[in-house]
């Protein structure tokens, strides 16, 4: 009732399909099934999109059919009874409709049928559903950082509908050459900024290393579960031995991740671009959408003006995520994938056909690449781990090699406690391989600079039951707590304690590069400014202050910030790249 206008919207729409296929047809029975699926089918993808990633479903997911087909096929959902009730109704409406009378024949009458049926269905899209002024004006109000809140007001149909609006990158109305090149002689003329951080390498006044080996790992779903030991859990060992020390003596903090329960690739585009996908429609994969040619990017930049060699490792297919397109117009020339792998280590077979490539194997993996390369060039190489992927069970170990639940809160039931030690076993040996790594690499002569961090958290077991039962987050998707992944920055030339506190994703690299006094791109200069002086974080709607603190508004002065990381992003990825032009 708080949302008529949307209701009737989805009514008409429907109605005019019903319409159509009853022209076409002349039988009642094709068009009931036909408008039962097409009013079903959407809802049920939606519900188990939001069990997967906490996002329904949105125009762009179809370009990601194969990538989800993939995924849904191992994730474990099960059906639910309203699925199964409406399932019900539409067949017996179905079987009901065959006793109706054909319409009556006569071209001319079905003539006008047809064209009144399909001016509705136009006039509905192209008159109401594509005009946000129109939508706006019935009361159906955008809400692109919180779409499953949007859905819940006005329907999978009409929210499904009006997302249409935002295939396109509309041009920033602001944008011209002049606007660019007034920013960046802006941010040009202001002084060198100090490193942002006491205690790192730059800012102990260290700078002869300036061409090291730079070694990203985003590791799937990793964080630090042993903090659930605070709300109520107990298990059998230590999980991240490894990271807890390293804490000790490397730069750490949290990741605010632009996702949840999926969009790996969300998360590495940031971190690779200092691009924020907050700007972007909600939902959609830039590379798949637009990463289509030659992007600024974090390996692009180390090979244009430093001579790197680039290389990228994945643990699955090249073609996930469009990865095997992506990557080379971000500067990567060589790319790893699960095919080039021979023999790889596998585990977890209950819900993946043969397994998934382990944390120790990429482990390997890396250090391979690292010692097979061409050349005397300094390497930057991206891994990105595949072991932890969701869905969790505790079929996918062995009994004695599972981590073991002790205790837990009594609201979670067994299925989930074991879904739980899946996911525990898994991040345990994410920080063995996060050990494997520092132990190796701390013995080699070349300076070298290791980040580590997870990509994003994931429903585990039933939905939000893990998070809810111990009071460690809500089951809101949005929940700040749901989006802050662990970070380590590690070198073997540097071992002081540096505490970061929660940045953005699209931070890591203009962090990594300021701790360690690396010349930075002039993007990055206005990224690291930025966390100093407008906020760490703002993403999905939450900003994290430069104090620290979490709010859900901008002042005028951060909004300001946010505009400029716009303008420049638009400018990279979508306009001229005034910014770049050596001349300005």
């Amino acid at each position: 009732m708080p949302h008529k206008n949307a209701y009737y919207l989805s009514f008409l729409l429907l109605l005019a399909c019903y319409l159509i296929l009853l022209v076409l047809t002349r039988r009642h029975w094709p068009a009931t099934l036909g408008v039962g699926v097409l009013g079903c089918l959407p809802a049920t993808v939606c519900f188990f999109e939001l069990q997967l990633r906490g996002e329904p479903f949105l125009p762009w997911d179809f370009s990601q059919f194969g990538e989800a087909t993939q995924v849904v096929g191992q994730a474990g959902l099960k059906w639910q009874l309203s699925m199964k009730v409406s399932l019900v109704v539409i067949l017996a409406a179905t079987v009901l409709a065959v006793f109706l009378p054909k319409t009556l024949p006569g071209w001319k009458k079905r003539l006008v049928e047809a064209a009144l049926s399909v001016s509705l269905l136009l006039g509905l899209v192209y008159g109401v559903y594509l005009q946000p002024q129109v939508t706006l004006d019935l009361g159906i109000v955008p809400d692109e950082w919180m779409q499953d809140r949007y859905y819940r007001y006005y329907g999978v149909i009409t929210g499904f509908m009006t997302n249409l609006q935002n295939l396109d990158i509309d041009e920033l109305e602001d944008y011209s050459e002049e606007a660019v090149k007034a920013l960046k002689e802006e941010i040009l003329s202001q002084p060198q900024p100090d490193p942002l951080f006491a205690g790192s390498y730059a800012e102990q006044g260290q700078g002869d290393v300036t061409q090291p080996t730079i070694i990203y790992v985003m590791d799937e779903s990793f964080w630090d579960v042993s903090r659930l030991e605070e709300y109520g859990v107990t298990f059998d060992r230590e999980i991240c031995p490894n990271l807890h020390q390293l804490q000790e003596s490397s730069a750490w903090g949290r990741v605010y991740s632009p996702s949840f329960g999926g969009g790996t690739c969300d998360v590495e585009f940031e971190a690779l671009t200092g691009h924020s996908c907050t700007y972007l429609p909600t939902g959609c994969k830039p590379y798949q959408q637009h990463v289509t040619g030659p992007t600024f990017a974090l390996p692009a930049y180390l090979k244009e003006e430093f001579g790197y060699e680039t290389i990228a490792i994945h643990g699955y297919y090249k073609k996930f995520w469009n990865r095997i397109r992506a990557y080379p117009n971000l500067g990567i020339d060589t790319f790893i994938g699960l095919e080039n792998m021979d023999d790889p280590e596998k585990k977890r077979p209950a819900d993946w056909q043969g397994g998934l490539v382990t944390d120790a194997e990429m482990a390997r993996q890396i250090i391979s690449a690292y010692e097979e390369r061409e050349g005397d060039e300094p390497l930057f190489l991206h891994a990105v781990t595949m072991q932890n992927h969701t869905s969790y069970t505790a079929k996918n170990y062995p009994d004695e090699e599972r981590v073991r639940v002790l205790e837990a809160p009594e609201g979670l039931d067994e299925e989930t406690v074991g879904a739980l030690e899946d996911f525990a076993t898994g991040c345990w040996e994410a920080d063995d391989m996060l050990g494997q790594l520092t132990e190796y690499f701390s013995q080699v002569e070349e300076p070298v600079i290791l980040v580590f961090w997870g990509d994003h958290y994931n429903p585990i077991g039933s939905g939000y039951q893990v998070y809810t039962a111990t009071g460690y987050a809500s089951g809101d998707s949005n929940d700040l707590q749901l989006h802050q992944t662990d970070l380590l920055i590690w070198s073997n030339y540097w071992q002081e304690p540096v505490e970061l506190g929660t940045i953005a994703a699209y931070e890591v690299s203009p962090v990594m590069m300021d701790l360690y006094g690396l010349e930075k791109p002039l993007y990055f200069g206005y990224l690291a400014r930025q966390l100093s002086q407008g906020y760490r974080s703002c993403t999905l709607g939450t900003t994290v202050n430069p104090d620290g603190s979490f709010s859900n508004e901008l002042t005028q002065e951060q909004r300001v910030w946010y505009q400029n990381h716009w303008l420049l992003e638009y400018d990279l990825l979508f306009g001229q790249e005034y910014f770049l032009d050596e001349e300005s």
